[in-house]
């Protein structure tokens, strides 16, 4: 599998993510389903991303001070694309 670059489509959605939570040191419950849902939309475009690229920016970026945080958003990331990878297989498999 090629693995590309995170595409500006992806560097837009992770920017939402920096703008929309608050506090960076204290992940809420919401700010967690939100995040869930920016990465959700960005795999249902068609769009992919390496999760280690997905660290290193988080890493680079400089807002993302607390290594929990990035850590828990990384994680949250990987699920989601898990999740979504396991979903397609079920819809091959199924068709």
């Amino acid at each position: 599998m090629m693995i590309m670059p995170l595409t500006n489509n992806v560097i837009i959605k992770l920017n939402e993510i920096t703008t929309m939570v608050e506090d960076k040191n204290n992940l809420k419950e919401k700010d967690i389903e939100e995040i869930k849902t920016i990465f959700r939309s960005i795999l249902d475009s068609g769009e992919r991303y390496d999760v280690d690229d997905i660290e290193s920016w988080f890493e680079n970026e400089g807002s993302w001070t607390n290594k929990n945080s990035r850590v828990r958003v990384i994680n949250i990331s990987h699920y989601i694309q898990d999740k979504f990878d396991q979903t397609a297989r079920f819809k091959i498999i199924s068709d």
